[in-house]
């Protein structure tokens, strides 16, 4: 199972990250390539606590279904889930400014997100152990490089 808690799989990441670039093409959703840059860093700051994450309450038992299925089944995320404002690069998401040094801080809150203690609940999942959000780290960076074919 891939995760954030081992060294090869970040690398793989941080390879793949380097290899997005302005022109690169999705194969699915609205976001070009910069916005996804700047969607996947928001993302860390939330999981790290800079960005805030507003609970979202839902009841445990449909939580807790929720979160073994996104993290923990073998069935692909899907496509076009609706995400919470501050991360949306449509609504109040970290707006673009220049490309390649937005490319450079996804690597930089990866960086935040791995020394963060991680004890927050996710927005929609709720209590989520380190365990826990090392495996979403990795899945929701994955995702988004898949939709760019990286």
């Amino acid at each position: 199972m891939k995760t954030m808690a081992h060294g090869d799989e970040v690398n793989d990441l941080r390879r793949r990250l380097r290899l997005v670039r302005p022109d690169s093409v999705r194969r699915w959703g609205r976001m070009n390539s910069h916005q996804m840059l700047c969607h996947v860093a928001d993302s860390f700051r939330m999981a790290s606590g800079e960005r805030g994450s507003p609970w979202a309450w839902r009841p445990a038992p449909l939580r807790n279904v929720l979160k073994w299925s996104a993290l923990y089944w073998n069935i692909p995320w899907p496509r076009g889930f609706p995400t919470l404002a501050k991360v949306d690069q449509f609504r109040g998401g970290t707006r673009p400014t220049e490309f390649f040094a937005d490319r450079q801080q996804v690597e930089a809150e990866m960086d935040r997100f791995l020394a963060a203690p991680l004890d927050r609940p996710h927005p929609i999942f709720g209590f989520m152990s380190r365990a826990d959000w090392l495996r979403w780290g990795w899945l929701h960076t994955d995702h988004h490089l898949n939709q760019f074919s990286l």
